[in-house]
């Protein structure tokens, strides 16, 4: 007769097998979303719907994939990406300045299926176009991320000291390896990044792991972290893991919380403030009327 503790352990057994079958499977659908629930692959909005002055930028990766992008322009009319697009309309109101958005491969009109080199590659070459052009300021580039664009944008800016001014990171995650332990939590004690306990025996399966907390404490840059206190996706604990590894060596570092902030919307919901906290640090770190963020 089997024991009662031998059909919980094959129980236990069988959770982790089917565990560690989803993440193989579907992790790049946990991990990637080019699409968001209710909305279209395709632009249902571009920014002339808001009477904004933009261009279809096409780029090429470094290896041939088609990226599309649209370059958002400041223009004296304006003074008084398509989901985003009203928080775009806002910021160049508030800031004054040009938004360079760009879609990672697999997403919006962009040719290629995400991986984690691949948008590391396709962000570099966002960077490089703006870099070359001759009508903003290349030497106030401001890189803004928000949850997965904070890891990219991590990343870019750590590698282009030379390029990238600045960087603002929004609700972002300390690892793909700690959110896959947020994601399915029965699999939390054998996943995780450098500062979770377990043995970690599955971190091999992951492969786009995504570890800004490693990053982070690299970049040198001045760095800017909104936090939302609401936010349902990614656990707060993680923006602020981010702050403390990156003040450890960067004096340059400002930590703003929203109290009502959820993962989207800590934009909308913290109103005047949230705003007032990207102009000051703007200058403080990238003086002058002009600024081009990606």
């Amino acid at each position: 007769m089997v024991s009662y503790v031998s059909v919980l352990l094959y129980g236990v057994g069988g959770i982790v097998v089917a565990g560690m079958a989803l993440l193989v499977a579907f992790q790049e659908k946990l991990v990637y979303v080019p699409v968001l629930p209710g909305l279209t692959k395709s632009y249902p909005i571009t920014p002339a719907r808001l009477r904004l002055v933009y261009e279809d930028v096409w780029l090429r990766s470094s290896d041939g994939i088609r990226l599309h992008s649209w370059f958002i322009k400041l223009f004296p009319e304006c003074r008084d990406i398509a989901h985003r697009l009203e928080m775009v309309r806002i910021m160049l109101q508030r800031l004054q300045c040009n938004v360079f958005m760009l879609s990672y491969r697999g997403y919006g009109a962009s040719d290629g299926y995400p991986s984690q080199h691949g948008i590391i590659n396709d962000a570099q070459a966002a960077l490089d176009h703006l870099s070359q052009r001759t009508d903003i300021d290349t030497d106030r580039i401001v890189v803004f991320g928000r949850s997965l664009g904070g890891a990219v944008g991590s990343v870019l800016t750590k590698n282009n000291p030379d390029k990238v001014a600045a960087l603002i990171l929004e609700n972002t995650f300390t690892s793909i390896l700690d959110m896959a332990g947020v994601l399915l939590p029965f699999l939390k004690w054998v996943i995780g990044g450098p500062g979770t306990k377990g043995p970690k025996i599955l971190n091999f399966l992951v492969r786009s792991p995504w570890s800004t907390i490693d990053i982070i404490g690299q970049v040198k840059q001045p760095i800017l972290f909104l936090s939302g206190l609401q936010d349902e996706m990614v656990p707060p604990s993680h923006m602020q893991m981010l702050y403390a590894k990156a003040a450890a060596r960067n004096r340059q570092c400002i930590f703003v919380e929203f109290p009502t902030g959820m993962h989207m919307d800590t934009w909308l919901s913290g109103g005047d403030h949230y705003w007032r906290t990207i102009q000051q640090f703007f200058e403080k770190h990238v003086p002058k009327t002009g600024y081009d963020i990606g």
